[in-house]
């Protein structure tokens, strides 16, 4: 967005503002199916779960990757009213409860759905026989994670070599394996975790078939990366050679999702906040902002993510330092920033932050998170 419309934004609703543009989202999700015609969309509910988003998503024609109950029922809100027929088909069509552990209350709750869930373990298995008998399933499987943000292959996915033997215990114990599913972790700007994977799931697929199990479904997962900087690949480039494996590997028949989350969401998202403070440390010009770690900026924390912060106004810049509203130190946004001399209540902003931001915001220290403001819907 342009900065006269934050500004206005700004002083219309106050600050902290976390503004999500609706066209934005709308141009992401087009890119994605785009540059993965082969691929059906599952949105990851939790990179932002805001209901606003998830319609969007949803009136596009997006199916969703959920991993928590809420986030199944924010979609299931969605779909409350439709025929029973038509409601079950799209949750058995268009959601993947994609969590490989699930407590037993979810699972209960679950069941009546018959849902596609994923797995990577004999327990789960135990677990999902009792109290979700209905549920479809998908193994998930333990693939390289080198050079993504966000590493997730040390608590999710079972090694390739106990792929057929979790398969064959899942119907053993009287369910269905509809397919495989992994995730290279999350802001994977390096291809040859999706070209690993994908050889991967070939050869388990392969001797799945030699065993008598007929998988019909492979879900890539997420990981596809938001463009924070110049360093990241465009999203092209990664489809080549991505849909160039899916087609060499996997028959046509073979139907092929994939979770994104990030890219569709992370430059849709703006945070607009005001200066309450400002002080000189050590011949360092510092800022105190009413948004920080514990709210907006959270994924500093959780995401290992960097958010430059922008002035509105022009000038000579240093480098400054800029701090949250809360009392705890962690609560610092950067260290490095160029900006130029500014006065109180002032506003600074910053893009790119749609993507696990607000989702983990908190009411720490009595801040409350930002106002979420939605444009362009």
């Amino acid at each position: 967005m342009d900065q006269k419309s934050l500004l206005k934004l700004a002083k219309t609703h106050g600050t902290p503002l976390f503004i999500v543009d609706h066209k934005e989202l709308i141009k992401n999700y087009k890119l994605f199916r785009k540059n993965f015609p082969r691929v059906q969309v599952y949105y990851a509910v939790k990179v932002n779960s805001d209901p606003a988003i998830v319609e969007t998503f949803y009136k596009l024609g997006s199916s969703f990757d959920v991993a928590s109950i809420q986030e199944f029922n924010t979609v299931h809100d969605l779909i409350a009213h439709l025929p029973a027929k038509q409601r079950q088909d799209f949750i058995w069509d268009r959601i993947i409860y994609a969590n490989p552990i699930k407590p037993v209350e979810t699972l209960t709750e679950l069941d009546k759905y018959k849902p596609l869930v994923t797995y990577d373990n004999h327990e789960e298995v135990l677990k999902i026989a009792k109290y979700a008998p209905r549920a479809g399933l998908a193994l998930r499987v333990r693939v390289p994670n080198t050079g993504s943000m966000v590493e997730l292959s040390s608590k999710f996915g079972a090694l390739p070599g106990e792929a057929v033997g979790l398969i064959k215990f899942a119907h053993d114990h009287g369910l269905t394996v509809e397919g495989l599913s992994f995730h290279v972790g999350s802001q994977c700007t390096n291809p040859q975790n999706y070209i690993q994977s994908l050889h991967l799931c070939a050869g388990i697929f392969s001797e799945a078939k030699t065993a008598g199990y007929n998988l019909k479904l492979l879900d890539i997962g997420g990981g596809f990366p938001a463009l924070y900087d110049d360093s990241v690949p465009d999203i092209s480039v990664l489809a080549k050679s991505i849909n160039h494996e899916i087609d060499r590997l996997f028959h046509k028949d073979i139907e092929i999702l994939a979770e994104p989350g990030r890219f569709l969401v992370a430059s849709a998202g703006t945070a607009v906040s005001k200066i309450i403070g400002k002080a000189l440390r050590n011949d360092k010009l510092c800022y105190y902002v009413n948004d920080g770690v514990y709210h907006t900026y959270s994924g500093i924390i959780f995401d290992h993510c960097i958010y430059h912060m922008k002035s509105f106004k022009k000038g000579p810049q240093q480098l400054c330092a800029v701090f949250g509203p809360t009392c705890d130190a962690l609560d610092t946004i950067s260290l490095a920033e160029n900006l130029p001399d500014l006065e109180l209540d002032e506003f600074l902003y910053s893009e790119n932050i749609g993507a696990y931001s607000n989702a983990s915001s908190t009411h720490f220290n009595g801040f409350p998170p930002a106002k979420v403001v939605h444009v362009n819907q």
